[in-house]
């Protein structure tokens, strides 16, 4: 397939066959990205683990340092005494019966749910509508808990949750191209370190076997993996 001109000229600022430090290849994206809307800025951590290993399953979350660049939209689905808290804290819809309904009905209009333990017998009943769109909430990413104030404000505040694919690969936004470049490497190492934290004790060889990084439409950015392993 013959290359559009845009292509070459995204193509042409950077060398595919090389593995650029963080800092660079954070550099690098703002100079390729050259999309009409702020794109996001999403990292792809390839790791030796075996997904199907229940103990090698990495999974969990991290608060990013500059947040998401993205207004997350948060329900909390909860008792009536936990209502003007979670509201307080930012959420944007509060309820239980009314919004189960809801989502039963198909409506899914949110890209975060929060719980308590309590309720979960209830919330547990909409896994078939929430698995697949990544929306049930787990004890693992602290999206069911008693403190649902905290859950909402981490949440706003740039916490993401990952979880490592079939593949043994981690995709995660970090951010959005508006960001300066630091911003941008900052929050692509926290992600970075966390994984790194939670290698499972039976991961054998090489944990971080590749990084990449790129904007929605541009192509990947090849990190040196070294460059983040201290």
């Amino acid at each position: 397939m013959a290359l559009s001109k845009k292509r070459k000229e995204v193509l042409s600022k950077f060398d595919q066959d090389k593995a650029y430090s963080l800092a660079e290849a954070s550099s690098i994206l703002k100079e390729v990205s050259n999309v009409n809307f702020d794109a996001s800025i999403d990292v792809a951590v390839r790791l030796g683990v075996d997904p199907r290993k229940a103990n090698q399953m990495v999974r969990g979350t991290v608060s990013l340092p500059h947040g998401t660049g993205k207004d997350v939209s948060v329900l909390v689905l909860c008792t009536p005494d936990k209502e003007e808290e979670a509201k307080a804290a930012g959420a944007d819809y509060v309820g239980l019966d009314e919004y189960i309904n809801k989502i039963k009905q198909g409506w899914t209009d949110v890209d975060v749910i929060v719980t308590m333990p309590s309720v979960m017998g209830k919330v547990g009943s909409l896994g078939r509508i929430l698995g697949p769109r990544g929306l049930m909430p787990n004890p693992k990413t602290g999206t069911v808990t008693m403190d649902v104030a905290k859950a909402v404000t981490d949440v706003k505040a740039g916490k993401i949750d990952f979880k490592v694919d079939k593949y043994g690969i981690v995709h995660a936004a970090v951010g959005k191209a508006s960001f300066d470049a630091d911003k941008i490497k900052e929050n692509a190492d926290e992600l970075i370190q966390t994984l790194i934290k939670m290698k499972p004790s039976s991961s054998k060889g090489t944990y971080v076997k590749s990084i990449y990084i790129s904007t929605t439409m541009s192509p990947g950015i090849q990190v040196d993996t070294k460059s983040v392993i201290a």
